[in-house]
């Protein structure tokens, strides 16, 4: 393709062209993005319009899969303008996560939007598994009701009904489920960030009767250890415990998909997004630092 790098510093010519950038960035300040993610990402869509238009390609409809590997292999044989080499792989990823985040835009907007066929190499496949509202009730009903099948409700209710990161729940100790406020403590948060999470009544009375019952007699075989989930042992229960425990539930329930903790957690964010609850507030609720993280919930929610 002759003129594949003078093009690059030219400006956008097309009207429509411009004010779809402009609305995109202001989607992202809406969805109050960091400004340093906005600015980049209103760079490499900017870049991605030019390269449109050196194609001849003058409207959104006109992007096919096709054109978007075209773009990545030019980005991929691209000369690096401030060294010798070409562009990092890092470059070239968060290029495409811009136009990841360009695609979504124009999905949510009820806009045209097309497809992203190419994965940047080294990038991890970060596929989440989400379970239906019918999966969840069927891992209930998977629990028993003796004492590891009370303990399992308890599990349930705190990575479920309360979002919690897989160290989040097991950090957890008695005195951090403030069961008359309806309230779970997190003092082990990612980035040591502290914040309360509420409770569901279900998830409430689930607890209530695990540290009334369950608990009590898991804690006569051990030295009053404070933490809320415990081994048949009396000692704090792992994360490979809990993860045991749930493999089970999923095998009883039928379900096959490869659960995990986290699919807990992204299954309850996509059903609250689904239920009508604002990103902001999801977005508190998940203990996240930025709506950045939340926003990928928020395709997983269209999808299901």
């Amino acid at each position: 393709m002759q003129g594949t790098h003078s093009f690059y510093t030219n400006p956008i010519r097309s009207k429509e062209y411009l004010l779809l950038l402009e609305s995109f960035c202001r989607w992202l300040r809406t969805l109050e993005y960091a400004g340093s993610t906005v600015y980049v990402s209103g760079n490499y869509v900017r870049d991605f319009l030019i390269f449109l238009e050196s194609l001849e390609v003058h409207r959104i409809e006109g992007i096919t899969p096709f054109i978007v590997t075209q773009y990545y292999r030019y980005l991929q044989g691209r000369a690096n303008k401030r060294q010798n080499g070409g562009l990092s792989g890092n470059y070239i990823t968060s290029n495409i996560n811009a136009l990841k985040r360009l695609s979504r835009y124009l999905q949510v907007s009820g806009r045209p939007s097309f497809e992203i066929p190419v994965k940047p190499s080294g990038e991890k496949d970060t596929a989440k598994v989400i379970l239906s509202r019918g999966e969840i009730a069927a891992l209930y009903r998977a629990t028993t009701d003796d004492l590891l099948g009370t303990r399992d409700r308890a599990m349930l209710g705190i990575y479920y009904g309360c979002g919690l990161r897989r160290n989040e729940g097991v950090s957890l100790d008695t005195g951090d489920v403030l069961l008359k406020q309806r309230l779970v403590y997190v003092k082990k948060g990612k980035g040591y960030r502290q914040r309360y999470v509420p409770m569901s009544e279900t998830v409430t009375d689930s607890l209530d009767e695990y540290i009334q019952t369950a608990r009590f007699d898991l804690q006569s075989a051990g030295r009053g250890d404070p933490a809320l989930f415990l081994s048949l042992l009396g000692r704090r229960l792992t994360g490979n415990g809990m993860i045991n425990r749930l493999e089970r539930l999923k095998d009883i329930a039928g379900i096959d998909k490869p659960v995990g903790l986290h699919s807990l957690r992204h299954s309850i964010a996509t059903h609250l997004l689904q239920s009508g609850m604002s990103l902001e507030n999801v977005s508190r609720f998940l203990g996240h630092s930025s709506l950045e993280s939340t926003q990928i919930y928020t395709h997983l929610a269209h999808e299901q």
